[in-house]
């Protein structure tokens, strides 16, 4: 059957002298053949096989929650919405701007089953997404959808046999070949993400018989943390767990929240495209250039180099550093790239402040500080290498293979593609090779940052035992750790970089040296071809160059969040239980029950703990250094959580309720007040942030330092110093009282809040301490016990174990535990006393001798 088209008018299904019946004619089939076969016989597929399986999903299936958004699933449906809008581009710019302006019947009838198939397709993958067959166990998509999504990919490749054949594009002999060349990769590019998308499968979730269970287990799962635990040994490839990698990157990459930023994000994106046919173009006119001045008869054709001067401007340099398609794009990614850095940064001090009291006793300061910063800088270069270095260069040579192969012949694109496949090689097989020495410099580098930090901030233990030329020495060691696994990083660089010197000039010899050839023996090329040939080359080693240096920096940046990446895996030992509720404290009554707890599973640190503390009143805590007194602070505070009995507030298990609510209503007075390295009406304010400047002094004037603030140079403007060591003990102890007075809590602790502190400044301390706790529930823990005689209840603690209980009044007058303790103390009084009567009078003997 022959087919003809005249115009637009007398519009025929395939082009003039066009027929089916011969199918292979000039190394090559019919676009009209081939595209009309290939789309028909995908959209039958997918409209029968598509039908049955929507038939059986809408009859039988059930209903999925899917309560997981997956970014992957995204991309995969807008591939899918991309690709009818590439034929329907497609088919614009036939009948626009194209050579001929005509359009044949078997254009519109492609355009047209491809507008239908691909969004049908995307109605059976939302089918799978959230339904579910019966007795049906998901483990990827069914075979309707693989096999669509395979024929479309073998379509796409089978276009590739027609290489030879000048009806084709591959020749990008005219406006009409170099448009179809572009749409032909970017369809290529779809077909081959959505065939591995489809092997992929994100968007089903994989279940078992007992999906319920699986569910809830993922929650608990995602609930205590959302990183993969599986640590990474030193000498595997940062490559692997690149999913999981992928997926913690994920959420921060895509601005989510913000719909400008996401155009902005899709913006870059179309430059990147139009980059990559900017890179094209330019040896292409650069050519057309030199055949004008060289083939007769000479033409001055200004207009050439009026477009080669725009392409140049548009792309810049050899790398496109300085062109305006890249500034443009740097200008515009700025945001997203802070969006990034700031979600990240969040998200990881969100999580540092969520972690166990136990892992911050634990943490190194300055190494986490250092692995914070070098997480949340390379999250940022990855982002820009792979997107903006590497997907580039990549698309850059199958382009380039492409070209070489339709505009010159077959050997120029196999030294092209043998060139670029040992470059390629070599690269990732060296860097992967020298992955570990990068990791050893990491880990050395870590420990001198945390070194020097661990130093400075104990200057004082530093000093207080002459040890500063030992802190030097061994920090001298530190570095020179450092400069060592540095030295084996920096020479293994310099044997990767001379071996991809030798592949790129060994392509560039082959091809020069072919290319000279064929001119001499006027075997079709010209002048203009070389330079085509050689600017063109020349343009793709460049970015091939820094391949490697974006590869290293991958690796690099791989390795460097590799620490963050053990931050972000670090489990929060204490979470609020699901559906936690407020807790609003009416009375303050605080009860341990049978409460057992020990930091190791070895030992017990608190053994079957039982007490009551009833509203308004105040329970004293007693014993040696090491009984559990602190500990029972720490559990209160729900800073860890008890393994056996439990801790009540007003009847409700502090388990129960969240943490926040929790500590709201508790108040605390440590032994060792830390403050921020900040002023002192800040340290006070911090208390309640949202208290008035009024509460703020009178809460000082109640903690007894009001008098003592005014009379500083700057009063309540005044810098405290790091950890507040710019005030005296007592001063910050007060300024602690006014921060836990401003807070208004309902409960009460004090933690040994004045055994630092000597006789006089603890007396003044003391009756600021009480203002603090009349009326409110209050537990006290106490070395001096001459502070706790008021107390309602003592308890004696002993090796985790009460083993006295009662009043001041009632345990004295019995021979027990306490009764020592209180003699202890009132003898070390009477001799301190005395002390300090034979110093003052031996003083005033050498006063009147002097005199």
């Amino acid at each position: 059957m022959e087919m003809s088209s005249i115009n637009i008018s007398t519009m025929g299904f395939c082009p003039p002298n066009v027929t089916f019946s011969n199918i292979w004619i000039d190394h090559g089939i019919s676009k009209c053949f081939m595209d009309t076969i290939s789309t028909s016989i995908i959209f039958l597929y997918l409209i029968i096989f598509g039908s049955v399986q929507i038939w059986m999903y809408h009859k039988y299936s059930n209903e999925v929650y899917i309560s997981r958004k997956s970014k992957l699933y995204n991309l995969q449906k807008f591939l899918l919405y991309l690709v009818p809008i590439l034929s329907i581009v497609r088919i614009i710019c036939q009948a626009t701007i194209l050579d001929d302006g005509k359009i044949y019947g078997y254009m519109i009838l492609t355009t047209v089953l491809t507008v239908i198939v691909y969004p049908y397709s995307i109605y059976i993958l939302k089918l799978e997404r959230h339904r579910l067959l019966p007795s049906v166990t998901p483990s990827g998509h069914g075979l309707v959808l693989l096999g669509f999504w395979t024929l479309a990919f073998v379509a796409e490749n089978l276009i590739l046999i027609n290489i030879e054949k000048l009806e084709w594009w591959f020749h990008l002999n005219s406006v009409t070949d170099q448009i179809e060349m572009a749409l032909f990769i970017l369809r290529y590019i779809c077909s081959m993400l959505i065939f591995g998308l489809g092997l992929r499968a994100p968007g089903i979730v994989h279940m078992t018989s007992d999906r319920d269970i699986i569910e809830i287990l993922n929650d608990i799962n995602n609930l205590q943390t959302r990183y993969y635990r599986e640590r990474i040994p030193d000498n595997v490839s940062t490559w692997k767990n690149l999913w999981y990698k992928i997926k913690i990157l994920a959420p921060f990459l895509w601005p989510k929240s913000n719909f400008w930023l996401q155009l902005k994000v899709m913006f870059c994106i179309l430059l990147l495209l139009c980059g990559r046919l900017i890179n094209l173009y330019v040896p292409i006119y650069n050519k057309k250039i030199v055949d004008s001045i060289t083939i007769v008869p000479m033409e001055f054709r200004w207009d050439l180099i009026l477009i080669y001067v725009a392409f140049k401007f548009l792309q810049g340099g050899g790398t496109g550093g300085m062109g305006l398609l890249n500034n443009l794009r740097s200008f515009l990614w700025i945001r997203i790239q802070q969006y990034t850095t700031r979600e990240v940064e969040i998200e990881l001090f969100k999580h540092l402040h969520g972690l166990s009291l136990r892992w911050h006793l634990g943490r190194k300061t300055g190494e986490v500080l250092r692995v914070m910063d070098r997480g949340t800088d390379s999250i940022n270069n990855l982002l820009n290498y792979i997107l903006f270095s590497i997907f580039p260069t990549i698309v850059d040579i199958i382009v380039a293979v492409l070209f070489f192969v339709s505009a010159f012949n077959k050997w120029f694109g196999l030294i092209v593609f043998i060139t670029m496949i040992l470059y390629i090689a070599a690269t990732i097989m060296v860097t992967e090779w020298r992955t570990k020495f990068q990791r050893y410099m990491n880990l050395a580098d870590n420990k001198q940052k945390a070194r020097s930090v661990d130093s400075l901030l104990n200057f004082e233990t530093v000093k207080y035992f002459n040890n500063e030329s030992y802190e030097v020495s061994m920090y001298k060691l530190a570095i020179f750790d450092f400069q060592n696994q540095e030295w084996k990083a920096m020479i293994t660089l310099n044997i990767l970089n001379t071996l991809q010197n030798i592949i790129v000039c060994g392509g560039l010899l082959s091809g020069s040296l072919l290319c000279l050839h064929m001119i001499v023996s006027h075997e079709g090329l010209t002048i203009g071809d070389y330079v085509l040939f050689a600017s063109y080359i020349t343009q793709l080693y460049v970015p091939l160059n820094w391949f490697g240096t974006y590869y290293r920096a991958i690796q690099k940046n791989f390795v460097d969040m590799e620490n963050m990446f053990d931050l972000f895996r670090e489990e929060q030992e204490v979470i609020d239980a699901p559906g936690a509720e407020i807790l609003d404290v009416e009375y303050g009554q605080v009860e341990f029950s049978n409460v057992s707890f020990g930091y190791t599973h070895e030992k017990l640190v608190l053994k079957n703990i039982s007490f009551v503390a009833p509203p308004g009143k105040t329970i004293a805590i007693v014993g040696p250094s090491g009984a559990g007194k602190s500990t029972i602070m720490r559990l209160l505070f729900r800073f860890y959580d008890v393994e056996q009995g439990e801790i009540l507030i007003d009847g409700r298990n502090v388990k129960t309720v969240t943490q926040e609510s929790l500590r709201n209503n508790i108040g605390i007075v440590p032994q060792d007040t830390v403050l921020f390295n900040n002023t002192i009406r800040y340290n006070i304010h911090y208390g309640n942030l949202f208290a008035s400047e009024a509460d703020l002094i009178a809460a000082a004037k109640y903690a007894d330092i009001h008098e003592r603030i005014l009379t500083f140079p700057n009063e309540y403007e005044t810098e405290v110093g790091e950890r507040g060591l710019k005030l005296s003990g007592g001063e910050k102890q007060r300024v602690a009282i006014a921060r836990t007075i401003l807070k208004d809590p309902k409960i009460v602790l004090l933690d040994e809040a004045t055994s630092a502190l000597d006789t006089h400044t603890e007396r003044n301390i003391q009756a600021a301490l009480n203002r603090v706790c009349a009326g409110r529930t209050t537990i006290i823990i106490a070395h001096r016990l001459s502070t706790i005689i008021h107390a309602d209840e003592i308890l004696v603690l002993n090796e985790g174990e009460i083993i006295e209980r009662g009043k001041h009044e009632e345990l004295i007058s019995l021979d027990t535990v306490y009764r020592s303790m209180w003699q202890s103390q009132l003898e070390n009084n009477l001799e301190n006393k005395n002390e300090t009567s034979s110093t003052h009078e031996n003083n005033v003997l050498i006063n009147k001798k002097n005199e």
